[in-house]
């Protein structure tokens, strides 16, 4: 098992299967030592955990913690492509949209729920730029979604 691997546990997390894409596209695509994550929807056994807007059907907590559980969907997606996070040199970006209800404008703070779990996994490799986007609707209805883009040595 990877450090990487051991250190999710001793988060209390267990790497999810590879998120299966709904549509036409790849959970994740290496170019050079960059790999990019589709979206990642808060999807765990199974089930959308968050659905609606954020500021009226769902908290701005329980936000955060979808968007905890997307950036784990993200890097199972990554170790399809890798093979191994310990080849994770850097979270470079992370794209966080929210599903926001019209007078909604805590972004930034979901996505710290994603931001604070990547730097809890890599430590100072976690820290990243990030973008905190807000959205009139998600994918099947989903309150968060979340993209990475990794560095990554051979």
């Amino acid at each position: 098992m990877s450090q990487i691997e051991s250190r999710l546990r001793e988060l209390g997390h267990e790497l999810p299967p590879t998120p299966k894409p709904v549509a036409s596209y790849v959970a994740a695509m290496r170019t050079g030592n960059l790999v990019f994550t589709a979206g990642q929807l808060p999807r765990a056994d199974g089930k959308l955990l968050a659905e609606g807007k954020v500021g009226t059907d769902v908290t701005e907590e329980a936000a955060m913690g979808a968007a905890r559980i997307c950036a784990l969907n993200a890097l199972a997606a990554i170790k399809s492509v890798i093979g191994d996070l310990d080849k994770v040199t850097r979270v470079v970006k992370v794209v966080v949209f929210v599903a926001s209800a019209p007078d909604y404008n805590g972004q930034p703070m979901v996505a710290n729920g994603a931001s604070e779990f990547l730097q809890e996994v890599f430590g100072s490799k976690g820290q990243h730029a990030r973008s905190a986007v807000g959205a009139a609707s998600l994918p099947q209805n989903a309150a968060v979604e979340v993209e990475l883009i990794v560095e990554v040595k051979d």
